[in-house]
């Protein structure tokens, strides 16, 4: 189904559109950690890329670091498995920072030019994805994929900062972007055009629909802002 025709089935249905891809949106997820000396910098290179509107950025808080001196609070055992799932895909090592580019590359999370240049090469992403509201809940109109796909609900915090008193980020205030706070599958299917629905975020939250197909690739992806 192309993007017009899945707008204007939407509207016909009585749902609100209020949030679409760009033409060549790229998805960032910095796998990273408060106990961890270098990744600040790229904390600090996610939350500036994330102002482009090109891009949707989440920042995966991994929980290996909680043993080494300081315990992440935003870190989850779900951000661990899932680099690590990638770092099997890709055939790297589970690192930080480390930062995946639409699931299919992975470079480090502080590096500037090996980002962008990372950002320029991916391709435009084959599957549409439309995000739109109904009077109690959102409307996701997903195109039709090629073979299977999962699709995610996350729900992240735009910017935090956090007082570190121990590990190697002692004493100092980290600002934070992009942190992923709630994950949930809505739907594993293939082929076909579908809609499905799901729970908005809270009012200072911003909410990412991903589509990603068996290989971890990104197919497809929206972001709704916190507003």
């Amino acid at each position: 189904m192309r993007r017009r025709d899945v707008i204007a089935a939407t509207l016909a249905a009585g749902i609100v559109p209020v949030a679409r891809a760009a033409p060549k949106t790229v998805v960032l997820e910095l796998f990273t950690s408060q106990g961890c000396s270098s990744c600040p910098p790229a904390d600090a290179l996610l939350g500036r890329l994330a102002r482009r509107p090109d891009v949707i950025a989440l920042a995966w808080h991994v929980d290996y670091w909680n043993n080494l001196g300081w315990r992440d609070r935003f870190a989850t055992r779900t951000a661990t498995a899932r680099q690590r799932g990638y770092a099997r895909q890709l055939g790297s090592e589970v690192f930080t920072p480390a930062l995946v580019v639409d699931g299919s590359n992975v470079v480090v999370g502080s590096n500037r030019v090996s980002a962008e240049a990372a950002m320029a090469s991916a391709s435009p992403l084959p599957v549409d994805v439309t995000l739109g509201r109904t009077q109690d809940a959102l409307a996701v109109e997903i195109g039709a994929t090629h073979g299977p796909v999962r699709v995610d609900r996350i729900v992240y915090d735009p910017v935090q900062a956090t007082d570190v008193e121990a590990g190697e980020n002692d004493g100092r205030r980290l600002r934070e972007y992009q942190i992923v706070r709630e994950v949930e599958t809505l739907a594993d299917w293939g082929d076909t055009a579908r809609r499905i629905t799901a729970k908005p975020a809270a009012r200072d939250q911003g909410l990412v629909i991903l589509v990603q197909s068996a290989e971890l690739r990104i197919v497809g992806a929206v972001n709704m802002p916190p507003g």
